[in-house]
């Protein structure tokens, strides 16, 4: 019997704008994967999910290496991520979740994932939860020596300087920023008890539709383009978060927006979703949107441009959360391009990970 057991729900992290110059931190990447409990007693191996649902049927090729290269009992916390041509690659981490074994089966070759540990919660007969991160990780050093592809051990530094290149640097291997971890801190399941520091960045983008709140009052989200250097109206992602007073107010101020003929719309042949079921497209259901919920989307003229605060792009969109920061009535749509959009500089994963990548 281990000392800390399923379910568990990991420690969290609070946004920070910028990083902290005061001392008493540990920096570390941030991944953009599945964050993973990984707890082994003896031959059984569990794999834990943030939601607390268990992700181990969808990774079975990380349960030989996690049982070979782990204590008999211990409880690690970490990421799970899936590496192509030496870059994250979040999409293909996202296809692993999937109904039928065969599949599931098949991309564990196909597109076979990694684990980064950074955190030890237990380890023998001993919780570690209430001790310091500084203690947590030396014992989490202590066991890391046995670590071999696909199992690794996340880099750490106390240095500001050497963070904040890690920042800049290993945004362009799919890196999402840095996370801050108080040296003296516990380990507070579902707590936001450390700190995240992330890209933030704005652009000017043209509204191209919007969806009604899950509630039912007012706009929910904003269906958001850019167009391309060939002049077409690139479908970017949503802006959503908005409070509700805002949300009732932005279906009065779309109002005279709306397309009476949703073919004379830029993407009217998306509208078709029999015919592009291949596709993401805006407005239809993907893997993450589940069976329910109103995926239904309303066309507009698309004269209308708004500033948006986003972290990153991935495969041409937004990745994560967009933030809708004000309306930019100087701007004409057409003068929102991708060039305004930055593109880190390429770092390849082995950089980050080292060379057991």
């Amino acid at each position: 019997m281990l000392p800390v057991n399923p379910p568990i729900k990991p420690m969290l992290a609070k946004a920070i704008p910028a990083i902290p110059e005061a001392g008493g931190l540990s920096f570390e990447p941030k991944w953009d994967g599945f964050r993973c409990i990984v707890f082994r007693d003896g031959d059984e191996v569990f794999l834990g999910s943030r939601n607390e649902r268990p992700l181990t049927r969808y990774f079975p090729e990380l349960i030989e290496p996690l049982r070979g290269c782990l204590p008999d009992k211990v409880v690690v916390d970490g990421e799970i991520i899936v590496v192509l041509d030496d870059h994250l690659a979040f999409d293909a981490l996202q296809q692993r979740i999937h109904p039928a074994d065969s599949r599931v089966e098949m991309l564990s070759v196909a597109t076979p994932a990694q684990f980064v540990a950074f955190d030890l919660l237990a380890l023998g007969d001993d919780d570690l939860m209430g001790r310091s991160f500084a203690e947590r990780r030396s014992s989490l050093e202590s066991i890391s020596p046995a670590f071999e592809y696909p199992v690794h051990l996340v880099d750490t530094t106390r240095d500001t300087a050497t963070a904040a290149g890690w920042y800049k640097r290993f945004e362009g291997a799919g890196l999402d920023g840095l996370i801050a971890k108080p040296l003296d801190g516990v380990y507070a399941p579902n707590k936001r008890a450390q700190f995240k520091i992330k890209h933030t960045r704005t652009a000017d983008v043209v509204v191209a539709g919007y969806r009604i709140h899950k509630d039912g009052e007012g706009v929910g989200s904003l269906v958001v383009g850019i167009h391309d250097d060939d002049g077409r109206l690139q479908h970017m992602g949503v802006a959503a978060s908005f409070a509700a007073g805002f949300r009732r107010e932005l279906l009065q101020l779309l109002a005279p927006h709306i397309l009476k003929d949703p073919t004379k719309h830029p993407w009217s042949e998306w509208m078709d979703v029999t015919s592009h079921r291949q596709e993401v497209m805006p407005g239809t259901p993907h893997r993450w949107s589940g069976a329910g919920g109103n995926q239904s989307w309303t066309p507009l003229d698309c004269r209308l441009v708004v500033e948006v605060k986003y972290e990153s792009t991935l495969n041409g969109r937004f990745r994560g959360t967009t933030r809708f920061v004000r309306w930019r009535p100087d701007r004409e749509p057409a003068t929102c391009r991708l060039d305004q959009l930055e593109v880190p500089i390429p770092v390849a994963i082995s950089e980050v990970l080292g060379s057991t990548a």
